[in-house]
């Protein structure tokens, strides 16, 4: 886990982002892009030294690595799909879940953590680019806010399509982290799944699709990580290379 805490303001309110990733064992994109998202935390870039004085992120890179280990698709090695199981998951049968979750509650209990998001990253096996599902809330404001993070993604990664990304609550996905949180945390939480294809993405206004590869997968996490300085309004932070003096005649 990356955790930002030391960096905070003594006293500071701690503003988490809780990110999880390979709950399905086969979907190997989705470790890259968390790398990405772990490798410009811990970076001296400018923009990530901010980021780690106002924010506190939690990483869990693997949920799942007996299925991991064992080559499995979907499965861990019980048998069992993992993200059907957050409701309730058990400590012997599903443990991993079971610490994260345990890790959650006790966050979202304590009043001095506002556990603000939660991103689950997975691959999709047919749909192109990277896009996320979020949830339907009755609250329309509270729906409109939850389109924000993902907006302001869009505008930094070439590679991800809000057109496709869309909110949902079908019965299937009940047990999913990010189905259950969304309905466990407060209306200040934004619960989300990142996904991303196994293949290919297609830039805005070309019709080629351009392959997926391990750098540009980690390249989609670190601009996931940016996209936390535009949506806390930090850019103006950042400190910045001094530009060149021109030269005179």
């Amino acid at each position: 886990p990356c955790s930002a805490a030391v960096n905070l303001r003594p006293g500071a309110e701690q503003k988490v982002v809780f990110i999880t990733a390979r709950v399905h064992p086969g979907e190997t994109p989705s470790s890259f892009v968390c790398q990405g998202i772990i490798d410009f935390l811990v970076s001296q870039h400018p923009i990530a030294k901010v980021l780690r004085d106002h924010l506190v992120f939690k990483i869990a890179p693997m949920l799942n690595p007996d299925g991991v280990y064992l080559g499995n698709y979907r499965c861990s090695l019980m048998g069992f799909d993992l993200n059907r199981h957050w409701a309730n998951p058990s400590p012997w049968a599903h443990p991993t879940l079971h610490g994260v979750k345990q890790l959650i509650i006790e966050m979202y209990n304590n009043p001095k953590i506002n556990l603000e998001f939660y991103i689950d990253i997975h691959a999709h096996s047919t749909m192109m680019n990277g896009f996320m599902y979020g949830n339907i809330f009755e609250n329309e404001e509270r729906f409109q806010r939850q389109a924000v993070f993902p907006k302001l993604l869009c505008q930094n990664a070439e590679d991800f399509s809000y057109s496709s990304t869309s909110f949902n609550r079908d019965a299937v996905k009940a047990g999913t982290g990010r189905r259950f949180l969304g309905g466990l945390l407060n209306d200040a939480s934004y619960c989300y799944t990142l996904e991303v294809s196994f293949y290919s993405y297609i830039v805005g206004g070309t019709a080629a699709a351009v392959p997926y590869t391990e750098e540009a997968y980690m390249k989609l996490g670190r601009n996931v990580a940016r996209t936390f300085l535009d949506y806390y309004r930090l850019n103006s932070l950042v400190e910045r290379p001094l530009a060149a003096t021109p030269k005179t005649r």
